[in-house]
């Protein structure tokens, strides 16, 4: 066994292991990318996760960040099996790809499912909820999305401007503004009192337009990057299957 170890490796098997090593440098860069547009969700974009009573949002967030744990531990532990040359992780590390693998088209396919739902519900409560909760006491949250929302994506109400006149707020006696001053294109104190689309967004289109679209751009983004990271593993796969034929036993 010993003489057989310390024979050099062939020509072939050494491309094949720093094939397989640049390629888990790349998926590692590829989970590093997945866990930031994660963090980046949370970070940047929590505040909309409370107009919508669905948490697909949120857990969408959460699952991109464990999947690019998961990636980078990968990617880690796909490394050291080419370099130290066991054919015992490179097994681990294979299944590990197979599973994520197979992972990644399962949420690919109720991803699809859900937001088909999701985007019904949010079409229904995103005006409800700016209606009645809006400036409501203990609803600051709520306030702040709305406001952020519509300064962000340049819109007004949740189908067009009108949908504030339902609004509880904007109907109680000691309020003089026809729509919330977040609606206005130059925002400041009562500026809402003005409903003209010289004043606010009033053409541009609702806010559950808008925050569809960048929900679906998201998802496009997700999509892609889900896919170029399918496409790796399965070079990955392969690559390892070619290498675990190829190396010597190892009594490990």
């Amino acid at each position: 066994m010993e003489a057989q170890r310390g024979k050099p490796l062939s020509c072939g098997t050494i491309c094949l292991k720093y094939l397989l090593f640049l390629f888990n440098i790349l998926f590692w860069l590829a989970g590093g990318a997945v866990l930031a547009v994660g963090v980046w969700t949370l970070v940047e974009k929590s505040e909309y996760i409370s107009l919508l009573s669905s948490s697909f949002y949120s857990v969408s967030a959460y699952i991109l960040i464990a999947a690019g744990v998961i990636v980078i531990v990968t990617g880690i532990i796909g490394c050291c099996a080419t370099l130290k040359e066991m054919k015992s992780l490179l097994i681990v590390y294979l299944v590990l790809l197979l599973g994520i693998f197979l992972l990644e088209i399962i949420a690919g396919v109720l991803a699809y499912i859900t937001y088909q739902e999701l985007d019904e519900e949010m079409r229904q409560n995103l005006k409800v909820t700016m209606q009645q909760k809006y400036q409501q006491p203990g609803e600051e949250s709520i306030t702040q999305a709305v406001d952020k929302l519509q300064q962000e994506f340049k819109c007004c109400g949740s189908h067009n401007s009108s949908d504030w006149g339902d609004c509880v707020w904007i109907q109680s006696a000691e309020n003089k503004r026809l729509v919330p001053d977040s609606c206005c294109k130059s925002p400041s104190n009562l500026c809402g009192r003005r409903d003209h689309p010289s004043n606010i967004y009033k053409v541009e289109g609702g806010c559950i337009m808008k925050l569809e679209e960048f929900i679906l751009s998201q998802l496009y983004i997700i999509g892609a990057v889900g896919i170029g990271i399918a496409f790796l593993q399965l070079v990955g796969m392969m690559f390892t299957c070619c290498l675990y034929q190829n190396l010597k036993d190892d009594p490990y």
